[in-house]
């Protein structure tokens, strides 16, 4: 594949006249190993032989660091940053001046579509920069490169981490500007867009930028890891996602051996309700995680699997096959130590049981949820922790235990307080949904209906403002299929089901969202809207293990209401 403005002829003649004008620095063992990189052999499991996709970034490394540049880029587009890492540090060990594999250190620990970089890899960036900025022998391209990442690095003591995006975003529109022909400058000024897009525009400006720049790139690198998977991530939005489809059901192809790209195409698939590939996706994702966990010696179990098990489960629950669903969450409970802990590892031993309790409405089983922080400390996720004192919110309203209920209430209140304190507005303001929902309900339990739907409307007006995390398949249940249900329990059905179709705009094929639909159609004595949502949910949960004991009555209802042909409703 050529690029007219960054062949290997050019690469050289600009190293030899960067020669002739200054020495070249070579940074010392000592500042190389106080980096404290992550070292050994690369590890990929899913298929072998590091099948990770087609990546071409010439720079002045030369030979031997180039195949590991070349190979630690294909790891990094997939977010493999471990091994991103290593190979980057091979590169170092085969030329110690090869500039970039500095700049690729630094981008190894900043990971921007996920949670912000720990003090330890804030610090490693910034010396990793350091030695990079030193090195005489590099490109003006390279320099430029290495410039846009330390926009990102700069005053990070003192500047926030979603200001500092923004930073590396303007200096990557610099780069892309400077070099248009550079193909990989486009890539990563698109996903500097889409880490910095603001989740309050639900115009999705910067999204759709950055979609706009790897559809046009896509044609001619039809295997690039980085294209396929920031595609993914910029549609990763109900009203854009099946702009993603196709990248999505390639991206496991293209980069097999990541265990990331194969759980990656699910985050589509979820929005698209498109549960059995979602399913396939994660299975084939967590069997790789648990292989990369074996391979690399990680006692316990490797971080990347629970965001699988997450995923997994929710898919499972949507296809109503209960019993793989808690099979899912019986393994949750053997598992004692992930590595690294972090926010996903938090959010699915949350999520997991949560879903499990609120999805089959076993309310006095989520009113009794545990918090156990033998595997999870719980104090430092609070936003994690929130949704377990919500689903215990929701199962003592619905055992009419009031009491209980409040307390779970003020344990949201004093969870958004702290959050809010410590500037964490996004996850602030999921618990602030949550906090609006569980007054709602209590408003419900104490018999104030107006004060109840008053707060619930709220509640979804608020969650429709705002976007989930990547982190997430779906909020734990949608704001306003709550509003649905809440309805339908006040003998409202008209509503209700005005309720449950605006959810289902947003959450496709959700299994509770069409079963309360198809249940507020029947009550409102609107017999084709009730067949059309009955049919879409057997539809939807036509796996032979599809055992929820909703179905039955969903069939009986189809037998015995032949309206006649089939039913044109969708999104009515």
């Amino acid at each position: 594949m050529k690029r007219a403005s960054f062949s290997w002829m050019s690469i050289a003649i600009l190293v030899l006249v960067v020669s002739c004008r200054e020495r070249s620095s070579v940074p010392s063992q000592a500042a190389i190993t106080e980096l404290s990189l992550k070292r050994g052999l690369i590890i990929t499991c899913g298929a072998p032989d590091h099948k990770l996709g087609v990546v071409e970034f010439p720079t002045s490394c030369g030979g031997e660091a180039q195949a590991s540049f070349d190979l630690a880029l294909q790891l990094l587009h997939s977010f493999e940053y471990d091994e991103a890492e290593k190979a980057f540090a091979t590169a170092i060990a085969k030329n110690p001046a090869c500039a970039m594999a500095y700049w690729g250190v630094a981008m190894a620990n900043f990971h921007p579509l996920w949670t912000p970089p720990s003090e330890r890899e804030l610090k490693k960036g910034v010396k990793a920069l350091a030695i990079a900025q030193s090195i005489a022998q590099k490109t003006p391209r390279e320099a430029a490169y290495i410039k846009a990442i330390a926009a990102f690095y700069t005053n990070w003591e003192r500047v926030n981490h979603r200001s500092r995006c923004l930073a590396f975003a303007q200096a990557m529109e610099r780069v892309h500007a400077t070099y248009p022909a550079d193909n990989e400058a486009t890539i990563f000024y698109a996903l500097a867009l889409t880490a910095a897009a603001d989740p309050a525009d639900k115009q999705f400006r910067s999204q759709r930028k950055a979609g706009q720049l790897l559809a046009a790139l896509y044609p001619n690198e039809p295997n690039h890891p980085g294209i396929i998977h920031y595609l993914i991530h910029t549609y990763d939005y109900p009203e854009l996602a099946a702009l993603a489809l196709p990248a999505a059901r390639k991206y496991a192809a293209v980069a097999p051996s990541s265990a990331h790209a194969l759980h990656m195409p699910s985050h589509i698939f979820t929005r698209l309700g498109l549960w059995q590939e979602c399913v396939d996706s994660n299975l084939s994702s967590v069997s790789s995680a648990q292989c990369y966990a074996q391979q690399a010696g990680i006692k316990g179990h490797w971080d990347e699997e629970l965001h699988g098990l997450d995923y997994l489960t929710y898919a499972y629950l949507q296809r109503g096959q209960n019993v793989q669903a808690k099979k899912q969450w019986e393994y949750l409970k053997t598992i004692k130590e992930v590595s690294p802990l972090n926010f996903k590892v938090a959010y699915a031993f949350a999520s997991i049981p949560a879903r499990y309790s609120l999805e089959n409405r076993r309310w006095q089983e989520a009113a009794r949820l545990p918090l156990d922080s033998t595997t999870v400390p719980w104090n430092k996720f609070p936003w994690q922790q929130a949704i377990l004192h919500f689903a215990r919110l929701l199962g003592a309203v619905h055992t009419s235990q009031l009491e209980p209920a409040k307390l779970e209430l003020a344990q949201l209140q004093g969870l958004q307080a702290r959050l809010a304190k410590e500037k964490d507005a996004y996850k602030a303001n999921q618990v602030a949904i949550q906090v609006r929902a569980g007054e709602a309900w209590i408003h419900v339990l104490a018999g104030e209906n107006a004060q109840a739907l008053t707060l619930m409307n709220q509640a979804a007006d608020l969650e429709d403002q705002t976007e989930k995390h990547p982190v997430t398949p779906c909020e734990i249940i949608p704001a306003r299929e709550l509003l649905g249900d809440m309805l339908l329990q006040l003998h409202q059905p008209h509503r209700a089901l005005e309720a449950y179709v605006a959810s289902l705009r947003k959450h496709p094929n959700r299994f509770n969202g069409l079963l309360g639909a198809g249940m507020a159609a029947e009550q409102a004595d609107l017999p084709e809207r009730a067949q059309f949502y009955y049919q879409q949910l057997v539809k939807v949960a036509d796996a032979a293990t599809a055992n929820r004991p909703e179905l039955p009555a969903a069939r009986r209802y189809l037998t015995s209401h032949v309206v006649g042909g089939s039913v044109a409703l969708r999104g009515k």
